[in-house]
């Protein structure tokens, strides 16, 4: 069975970029995941922001998480259950407009917390756009460009209470190996698409436990509502032109339909674009300078 890719950041500084480079890029294109360390936040945040949230559940969550399970009937079944969500969670917003100071229950330094690890994930967001844009021939700053919309992009943390990722891999669930202050990066159907297929996303899942007592903390760093994501024209040759293999769309249109169909295939997603907005949307270069 392949290994699930890891990447040391530190390396990309030093002999080994090149072929920590090329990790990642294997990674994009055959997984759609990896996981990185070494990567610039420090072990401090990480432990301070785990502990508060944990604290944070503890006091105001709890009792919601179990109330959702008694409620679902699920504290005596013992078979898998597919396509359910299992979050107990609240959300942050960060851009283009911070939500942490409307959020009920939270103490003053859980939002100076979390306020300073977004600025940390932000970053490290970026730095890897740009990782990706050297890695795919892209000019820098081509993918935060594309991202960006009238607003910027669309960045948001939340707290989900039940954990366990996998990812299909080839027919199989693979899981996602826990690894203590590390992040796992998912590119996401977005990506896919910018790319014309080079990167891919890939269906993954969660196996939840019902006592709740696995917790991951997931920043998402997506396109703003309004920009139009479609292939990057220099990964896109004659052939594919004519065909259009991947669809243009509205971010936020793309994420009405997803909600709909979040546990199903992407393929049918694209398609629905594919027929319904290709004529409707008109695209300008993305300048990068």
């Amino acid at each position: 069975m392949a290994t699930f890719p890891v990447v040391n950041m530190e390396k990309l500084n030093g002999e080994e970029r090149s072929a920590t480079m090329n990790l990642i890029n294997d990674a994009c294109e055959n997984w759609g995941f990896f996981e990185i360390v070494n990567h610039g936040i420090s072990t401090e945040l990480l432990d301070t922001v785990e502990k508060m949230t944990k604290g944070h559940y503890k006091k105001c969550m709890e009792e919601r998480f179990k109330e959702m399970v008694a409620s679902k009937g699920l504290e005596a079944v013992q078979s898998e259950i597919e396509d359910l969500d299992w979050e107990s969670t609240f959300y942050l917003r960060h851009l283009p407009e911070s939500n942490i100071s409307e959020i009920p229950d939270l103490e003053d330094e859980y939002r100076k917390v979390m306020k300073e690890f977004a600025k940390e994930i932000e970053k490290l967001a970026e730095n890897i756009l740009d990782i990706l844009c050297e890695n795919l021939g892209l000019e820098k700053g081509y993918l935060k460009k594309a991202f960006y919309g009238s607003k910027g992009p669309t960045f948001g943390t939340k707290d989900d209470k039940v954990s366990g990722l996998q990812l299909l891999k080839d027919g199989e669930w693979i899981d996602v190996p826990p690894m203590h202050h590390s992040i796992v990066i998912n590119l996401g159907d977005q990506l896919e698409v910018i790319t014309n297929g080079r990167y891919k996303s890939v269906m993954h899942r969660v196996i939840a436990q019902t006592d709740g007592t696995r917790m991951s903390i997931a920043s998402f760093y997506n396109p703003g509502s309004d920009a139009v994501i479609y292939p990057a024209p220099e990964l896109v040759n004659k052939a594919e032109e004519k065909n259009n293999i991947y669809p243009k769309f509205v971010f936020e249109d793309y994420m009405k339909l997803y909600a709909q169909v979040k546990f199903q295939a992407k393929e049918p997603r694209f398609e629905a674009f594919k027929t319904a907005m290709e004529d409707t949307i008109r695209v300008d270069p993305i300048a990068t300078v």
